[in-house]
């Protein structure tokens, strides 16, 4: 099998993958076609059904695993498969794992890790919630260790969020002890939940997609009222205390256009923020060098929105 990832302009192929999504649309002269999101365990794919109508076309739906043969090319900077073939392919045929994009790091080892956060806190409050949160709630924690942290621009796969928050919780510990001006259990609280409500603005795989309450609120305003919602267990929960923690939830974006309702008033948000920024960006280069194994040092890789930039990789 040759994954999304070793895929190159030019080629011709015919291999199996799984739809993820696939929708009807119009050209310009009015012509009818059908856009398609391929996927693979590497990433994922735009493909094309340029003429829905013509022989060798079968008939499948999002979720169907299929034999498509077609030709890549290179759209926008972006590979894209024109296909000219489709066929469906029996469930039984096939092996998930190839098709179901996942950390390559051991999650059971990550949550682990993690949890450690939770035994170091002095704080009993902030000790508290994060024990009923990632501890106590065995569902939560379930899903949160296997979730995807995006749709596609970083850590879009199987144990992605939990390599997301494990990755910027040590960076904000590093923090700590860089710049001792910072709360430490405030800010690594803040880490640990700062993307909790992707466990639902976010489907499961194979869909990875958003909710409905997912587009309606999104992860940030959803986790802060998780949040609420433990911190409401907890007898005398300081409001101050509270406030901070919901604060640094709010503002992990760092700016309103990013999202965030709030930008970092306190130096714990700031932190989060530049954590956060840190690896989704630096994730986001590794993804992309992992896309383009055969490129040259010297080779452009193409423009990237996240980025706002052309990138390549640096030269021996």
């Amino acid at each position: 099998m040759k994954f999304i990832e070793a895929l190159r302009e030019g080629e011709r192929i015919q291999e199996v993958y799984l739809c993820k999504q696939k929708t009807t649309a119009m050209t310009k002269t009015g012509k009818e076609y059908e856009n398609v999101i391929l996927q693979d365990k590497t990433g994922s794919l735009d493909a094309k059904i340029w003429d829905p109508g013509s022989m060798g076309i079968d008939d499948f739906d999002a979720l169907d695993y299929v034999e498509v043969g077609g030709d890549v090319t290179l759209f926008n900077g972006q590979l894209q498969l024109s296909i000219k073939r489709v066929r469906k392919i029996a469930e039984s045929d096939i092996n998930p794992a190839d098709y179901l994009p996942c950390t390559d790091k051991d999650m059971d080892e990550m949550m682990a890790e993690l949890l450690k956060f939770i035994v170091s806190m002095e704080n009993p409050y902030f000790k508290q919630l994060l024990t009923k949160l990632f501890v106590e709630n065995k569902e939560f924690a379930e899903a949160f260790k296997k979730h995807s942290a995006a749709k596609s621009v970083h850590h879009g796969f199987i144990g992605g969020l939990l390599e997301h928050t494990l990755s910027v919780t040590n960076l904000c510990e590093f923090y700590t002890k860089q710049y001792p001006v910072l709360n430490h259990d405030l800010l690594i609280t803040a880490a640990m939940c700062h993307d909790i409500g992707k466990v639902y603005e976010l489907s499961d795989f194979p869909m990875n997609d958003y909710t409905d309450a997912g587009q309606l609120l999104g992860h940030i305003v959803m986790g802060s009222e998780m949040v609420s919602d433990v911190i409401k267990t907890i007898p005398n929960f300081p409001r101050k205390m509270a406030n901070e923690l919901k604060h640094c939830i709010l503002a992990h974006h760092g700016e309103l256009e990013y999202g965030s309702p709030k930008k970092p008033a306190l130096i714990e948000a700031l932190a989060l923020n530049f954590a956060d920024n840190t690896d989704a960006k630096l994730e986001t280069m590794t993804e992309i060098f992992n896309s383009n194994i055969t490129a040259t040092d010297e080779q452009w890789l193409g423009y990237n929105r996240l980025l706002e930039s052309n990138v390549r990789k640096t030269s021996k």
